[in-house]
């Protein structure tokens, strides 16, 4: 059993969670669930940025050739189905990361497409045109939304380092692509913040120092550096599912670290940003895991690292209105989202809604817990296990608080709370939802909330069992009953004295 001293330790914690947020491509933002979920998402969370594919595709409808009359090709633009989306990210107090991507179909130089939407990947057959709808659209937006354009990041384009994403994954015409895009944003306004080269672990050293040396050799303007994050093992596939494995965490950490490492190794970019604009525990939107309680506690162990290398870092994504390998064939599919469909939150959102709790100055930050100490005097702990078999124990010693008697309020994220996959499952996987199973599902969504009196010279044990999310708050009890009332005169509650305990589960 570990035992922590909370009067005298302290360590770091640099939560920027709340940073971003993905999205499935932004023409999904046209569909009414989507905004259902992200309303109800930005009223629980509030994200500042929000980052998703599709910008230029097709389904968006920005890009539009024609022949004129003497037979000469003409382009026109239009911004209708773009106004719509970030007028609605407006309302819902949120703020475009804006991925420069992909092709229009008619701008394009081959038919190469990826996802189910056929996202075109390949190079522009005119670069000058390229350059001219980057420069069309920031100008549009800056007209439309003022000068908060200007704080929004722009990352120019997905994962080139992938071949169904940048064809070939041709580094060197990538590289030229950059360039250019950078150079002609820095026109219309130098104080946009521009970074690349978005890359997902594969091949990522490499590409990362061929990437700098680049920007360095050519003098390039760039304000940050972005990659992604995705912390699991090839999946094996079954029917529409795959089923990965989970990668060990310090493995996983070591690639943002040598991001790091190769950044700062850097003369002329030192100690930029380094922004993943994409993290998850497995990359694709079929992958069960996601729904499930584990995923809760093994993102947990995630958000409490990231920030040692990252000012920014991006969960993929906030719902499941999400169709990259397609349209979901039932309600719990494997989807990237916070929250499935019908707005009912899967366990990995309450990760989330327990960090925007730890605020303040932390006190501990290990492998399976973060307790912070907010200005008013106030505790609050997450305690996390990811492990299929393995308990947690640990014993902390209080610091002094100015009353000596204390409540310990616990809210509990387990197999059997919070957890409307299971109930889902024992509902006999129902592809359609009726609404009393959406009202079932909905309440089974909540996590369990406890309760107890402490007294502040005991010390508390932490015991959390596997796979299990535990959110605790510690604080001094201020009554101020009302003359007359009696709670012991209407109860037969109890108080327990002696050491306090918080379970993962009973």
């Amino acid at each position: 059993m570990e035992e922590i001293d909370l009067k005298t330790s302290r360590a770091r914690f640099n939560n920027q969670a709340f940073r971003c947020i993905g999205t499935g491509r932004l023409g999904l933002a046209l569909q009414q669930e989507y905004q259902e979920e992200l309303s109800w998402v930005q009223k629980q969370l509030n994200f500042q940025y929000i980052r998703g594919h599709g910008l230029f595709s097709d389904d968006v409808g920005i890009y539009h050739e024609y022949v004129d009359d003497d037979g000469k090709v003409q382009v026109e633009y239009n911004f209708t189905y773009l106004d719509r989306i970030m007028d609605s990210y407006q309302a819902q107090n949120i703020a475009p990361f804006l991925e420069l991507g992909f092709m229009p179909a008619q701008l394009a130089s081959g038919e190469q497409t990826t996802f189910y939407w056929q996202a075109n990947v390949t190079a522009p057959k005119s670069l000058q045109r390229w350059l001219e709808l980057v420069q069309t659209t920031l100008q549009h937006l800056l007209i439309r939304y003022g000068q908060q354009v200007l704080g929004w990041p722009i990352e120019i384009w997905n994962e080139p380092n992938l071949s169904n994403f940048w064809q070939d994954a041709d580094m060197m015409g990538y590289f030229k692509l950059f360039k250019a895009t950078i150079l002609a944003i820095k026109q219309v306004n130098s104080r946009f913040q521009v970074g690349g080269p978005a890359i997902c672990g594969v091949d990522d050293e490499h590409w990362l120092k061929a990437f700098i040396a680049y920007c360095e050799k050519e003098q390039l303007p760039i304000d940050f550096f972005t990659r992604h994050f995705y912390t699991v093992n090839v999946a094996p596939v079954d029917g529409h599912y795959r089923y990965p494995t989970l990668r060990n965490l310090d493995e996983s950490f070591c690639e943002l670290e040598t991001s790091r490492k190769i950044i700062d190794e850097s003369s002329q970019y030192q100690g930029y940003p380094l922004y993943i604009s994409e993290f998850s525990s497995s990359y694709s939107p079929d992958a069960p895991l996601h729904d499930t309680v584990k995923n809760a506690a093994y993102v947990a162990s995630l958000l409490a690292r990231l920030g040692e290398t990252a000012q920014l870092y991006s969960y993929w994504t906030f719902g499941d209105v999400f169709e990259e390998k397609g349209i979901p064939f039932q309600q719990f599919h494997g989807g990237f989202g916070l929250v499935a469909f019908h707005n009912i939150p899967k366990p990995t959102f309450w990760t989330f809604k327990f960090f925007e709790k730890l605020v303040g100055t932390c006190l501990v930050n290990t492998d399976h817990c973060v307790i912070t100490r907010d200005e008013t005097g106030l505790l609050h702990g997450l305690v996390f296990n990811a492990d299929d078999s393995q308990h947690i124990s640990m014993k902390l010693q209080l610091p002094e608080f100015k009353k000596s008697s204390l409540y310990l309020l616990q809210q509990r994220v387990d197999d059997n709370h919070a957890n409307p996959l299971k109930v889902w499952h024992t509902l006999g996987e129902p592809k359609e939802l009726d609404s009393q199973q959406i009202e079932i599902l909905r309440n089974a969504s909540v996590p369990e909330t406890l309760t107890t009196s402490i007294a502040s010279n005991k010390d508390l044990l932490l015991e959390v069992e596997p796979n299990t999310l535990t959110y605790f708050e510690i604080g001094s009890t201020c009554r101020q009953s009302d003359r007359g009332y009696d709670y012991q005169r209407v109860s037969c509650a109890s108080q327990r004295d002696g050491q306090s305990t918080i379970r993962g589960q009973q």
